[in-house]
């Protein structure tokens, strides 16, 4: 119980600081139908874990060793996110649930995915923070640990987007407007910092 407990309180604290994965999850709360922001939330929560275990059994030290696929992340990941954050900056927003905000099924898995595994500082922090517990624990204790962190996980995307969708009724078209507005930004900005990192590493 105690390694099970050590892995819930590590996912918590992984998942709490708000990065773009938390930002999808409460933008698709406030803009898209009930059902379909629980199809991005439960996504979210999907990629993550697969990124977890995989950060635990050493994914980062196959990109530091690989330095061409970190840069490779890097490039297309801050791209791909700078896009991503531009469409949501601009994006018009209309009634809560119609037809006009509603993302496709298509849409809605990729961009999870994409906010997940495109992030290369998630990688390397993940693979620190979490294979940092795994040399202090026994083998038997593995599958104990990582299943604390994807309850954590689960729970973190399902929970923060049951709160969010359940006050979005509060806001209107405009208050929802500024909200995609400053998300967009934010994940523009994370884009950039990410482009930033790839010139650095390419030039040294």
């Amino acid at each position: 119980m105690n390694i099970f407990l050590q892995g819930l309180t590590m996912g918590f604290a992984i998942e709490a600081p708000i990065g773009l994965a938390n930002l999808f999850v409460i933008n698709n709360a406030l803009t898209q139908s009930r059902k379909r922001s629980y199809v991005a939330a439960f996504f979210v929560a999907f990629f993550d874990i697969a990124l977890s275990v995989a950060c635990f059994f050493g994914i980062g030290a196959i990109m530091k060793r690989f330095e061409w696929l970190k840069l490779a992340i890097l490039l297309f990941g801050s791209l791909i996110v700078v896009y991503m954050g531009t469409n949501l900056f601009r994006a018009e927003t209309t009634e809560i649930g119609s037809k006009d905000t509603e993302l496709t099924m298509f849409k809605t898995i990729s961009t999870a995915f994409v906010m997940i595994w495109f992030n290369p500082q998630a990688i390397i922090d993940g693979s620190l923070m979490l294979g940092a517990f795994q040399v202090t624990l026994p083998v038997s204790g593995y599958s104990i640990f990582i299943s604390g962190v994807a309850l954590a996980s689960l729970t973190w995307f399902i929970g923060l987007n049951l709160v969010i969708a359940k006050f979005k009724d509060k806001f209107n078209a405009r208050v929802l407007r500024i909200i995609n507005m400053v998300c967009g930004a934010v994940i523009i900005l994370y884009g950039l910092k990410l482009f930033y990192n790839f010139v650095i590493l390419l030039i040294h």
